[in-house]
C-alpha cells in the first residue's frame, strides 16, 4: 500500500468551478477578455464605418452597392464579433497565455479578412 492509496480522495478529478475556467481566476481572464475585446470593438466599428462610407461613396457617383457588395459589408461588421464569440469559447477551459493566443489568432484572422474588402475596391461593389 503505497502513500498515495491511503489518501482519501486520491485518484479523484476535481472539476474547476464554472466562475474560474480553466484554473485561471476569473478577474485574468475578464481583464484578458475585454482587453482584447477593445481591438475586436474597433475592428467592428471600422467595417461599419467600411458600410457607411462606400455606400456614400457609391450614392456620389450616382449607383448603389450590389448584392455582394451588401453582403461583404455587412460581414465585414459581423465577423469580428463572431470570432470574438468563438475565441472567448474555445480558450474559456484554458490557461491565460492560451486564452491570450486564441484570441490574437482571431484578431489576425479578422483584420486579414477586413484587408481583403479593400482588396476588392469600390468597383466591384456597385452595381
Amino acid at each position: 500500500m503505497s502513500a498515495t492509496d491511503a489518501t482519501p480522495g486520491a485518484g479523484k478529478v476535481v472539476a474547476t468551478p464554472r466562475g474560474s475556467p480553466g484554473g485561471t481566476p476569473r478577474w485574468l481572464f475578464l481583464t484578458i477578455a475585454i482587453v482584447f475585446g477593445l481591438f475586436y470593438a474597433y475592428d467592428a466599428w471600422e467595417g461599419v464605418g467600411n458600410l457607411v462610407g462606400l455606400n456614400l461613396a457609391a450614392q456620389s457617383l450616382d449607383t448603389t452597392l450590389s448584392g455582394f457588395g451588401w453582403g461583404l459589408l455587412i460581414a465585414g461588421v459581423l465577423l469580428p464579433v463572431a470570432v470574438f464569440v468563438l475565441a472567448i469559447r474555445f480558450g474559456r477551459a484554458r490557461s491565460a497565455g492560451v486564452q491570450a493566443l486564441l484570441l490574437l489568432v482571431g484578431l489576425c484572422l479578422v483584420a486579414a479578412l477586413s484587408a481583403d474588402i479593400f482588396m476588392f475596391g469600390l468597383g466591384s461593389l456597385i452595381v
